[in-house]
């Protein structure tokens, strides 16, 4: 068995890769859980190192990857280049919240003549599983957010090539690998598998301790239950997304060209295949903003090409299932015929098509965008009830008078993690307080973050010593604070 890469601008073979067997999981498996302990005895501060090296491993090869990258993506070198440097700089960032330490959380109480002494600190879970995105070769893929952040906790990694890149996975692990090793990290830190059978097999495999996935629900939720039906259950952390809704206030509307090209640009970047496109446009009554979009879209003219000819698929059975829902195609711009092609289209639909169970509350992972009039906060506050949780939203408003726009910001942070207030929600930036994730189904997680400082948090878990003697304790929890982490002592910090 093997998995096979296209070009997704002419349908034409780039790199076919062998299904990793089963003895070479199972060494796999085997060296990752050898070197578990030795990464959780390693300081936060010698990980920076190793996660350094691989970073700037990847920008020696930048050009190279970006050229390889774009063969099996059709994203373009431009664009992949600078995700090169994104996925390096995230490397970086991470090996740089892992020295600081506050992830690992020391809290100390001391001994008094009615309670126990105890510190308590978050420990590393172990190996884990990461499923990568085809949709960022690089910033979500196996060396992406999720591998960034085990290996910052003290993890190992088994990451799974991505079948639509697979020739690039399989390139990326042989330079991280050698940038380790390199570094002095112990064998086991890194390794990437193939296969589709081999990705069911990784999450059942014991020595798996938390899986980081980011794609599609309906990958997603394959191997939440996959993880939930093994016999010691373990963490999915899935990134899966939903439809990101935007809401124009009445204020807004007096701009409603601007805010129009700019959803445009938002909704037709990467070809639609951002997991923060937004899906869906809530706009005043009267307003007139489906035919200002449209408008923009037969502008802007784009040339959606798919990842794969499955997403470029789902693009055309989606618009026919959003119009069988009873919407209206108000502008499309036709698939260009060559390869992974596909339209681009803006469809309107009255405010009750958003009914419980309608297709049009559905993402259609493409350049693809619904438009729907709401009366008044109340009337959007019941549609925004409809919608199911996502990722991110944006609000656009009339500015900082705008009575109306507190109410909405309001109304999406129960169902958002990140609410854009006159902005855009495609593009994530790697900081400390950055949120990407979201209520169920848009994460399986939704106290968590994929992106951010607070991701190392995925793959630790606290552990409290009871009047332990100070040298049974491990580094990280012992008195003379031998990594110099951060610590609250007796509820204040030193």
């Amino acid at each position: 068995m093997s998995v096979t890469s296209f070009d997704p601008r002419t349908g034409a073979v780039v790199a076919t890769v062998a299904d990793t067997k089963d003895a070479e999981l199972r060494a796999v498996l085997a060296a990752a859980t050898a070197a578990a302990p030795v990464l959780a005895a390693t300081s936060p501060a010698q990980r920076r190192t190793w996660l350094h090296a691989v970073a700037d491993a990847l920008e020696s090869h930048r050009d190279e990857l970006a050229r390889l990258a774009d063969l099996e993506t059709a994203l373009g070198v431009e664009r992949l280049t600078g995700e090169v440097t994104r996925a390096a700089g995230q490397l970086r960032f991470y090996a740089e919240v892992a020295a600081e330490g506050s992830y690992v959380d020391v809290t100390v109480d001391e001994p008094t003549a009615t309670t126990p002494g105890l510190v308590r600190v978050n420990r590393p879970l172990g190996p884990v599983a990461v499923f990568g995105a085809s949709n960022f070769p690089f910033a979500f893929s196996v060396l992406g957010n999720d591998t960034a952040t085990a290996l910052a906790a003290g993890c190992p990694v088994v990451a799974k090539a991505h079948p639509a890149h697979a020739g690039l996975s399989l390139r990326q692990a042989e330079i991280a690998r050698e940038a380790l090793a390199a570094a002095g990290a112990p064998r086991g830190t890194f390794a990437v598998v193939s296969g589709h059978q081999v990705g069911v097999d990784l999450v059942r495999a014991p020595e798996i301790t938390a899986v980081g996935f980011t794609g599609s629900q309906a990958g997603g939720m394959a191997l939440w239950r996959i993880a939930h039906e093994r016999d010691v259950v373990i963490p999915v952390y899935a990134e899966m997304g939903t439809v990101n809704p935007v809401v124009v206030t009445a204020a807004g509307v007096r701009d409603i060209e601007a805010v129009a090209k700019g959803l445009v640009g938002s909704f037709t970047l990467g070809s639609g295949q951002f997991c923060t496109k937004p899906g869906l446009l809530l706009a005043p009554a009267g307003a007139g903003a489906a035919q200002a979009v449209a408008d923009a879209l037969r502008s802007a003219a784009p040339e959606p090409v798919m990842l794969t000819s499955a997403i470029a698929d789902g693009v055309r059975t989606g618009l026919a299932a959003m119009v069988a829902a009873g919407a209206e195609v108000i502008a499309e711009v036709p698939a260009a015929g060559a390869g992974w092609s596909a339209p681009a289209a803006v469809l309107a639909a009255p405010a009750a098509a958003l009914a419980p169970g309608s297709r049009l509350l559905e993402e259609t992972f493409g350049a693809v965008v619904l438009v729907v009039e709401y009366a008044d906060t109340a009337d959007l506050a019941a549609v925004l009830r409809r919608l199911q949780p996502s990722l991110a939203a944006s609000v656009f408003t009339g500015g900082a008078e705008d009575d109306q726009a507190g109410q909405v910001v309001s109304l999406l942070s129960g169902q958002v993690g990140r609410v854009a207030v006159d902005a855009w929600p495609t593009g994530v930036a790697f900081t400390w307080a950055q949120q990407h994730g979201g209520p169920w189904p848009a994460t399986s997680a939704p106290a968590a973050t994929s992106v951010g400082a607070a991701g190392l948090a995925r793959f630790v878990r606290p552990v409290a010593y009871q009047s332990a003697p100070d040298a049974w304790l491990p580094p990280e929890a012992q008195a003379a604070n031998p990594w110099g982490l951060p610590r609250r002592v007796d509820g204040k910090r030193p």
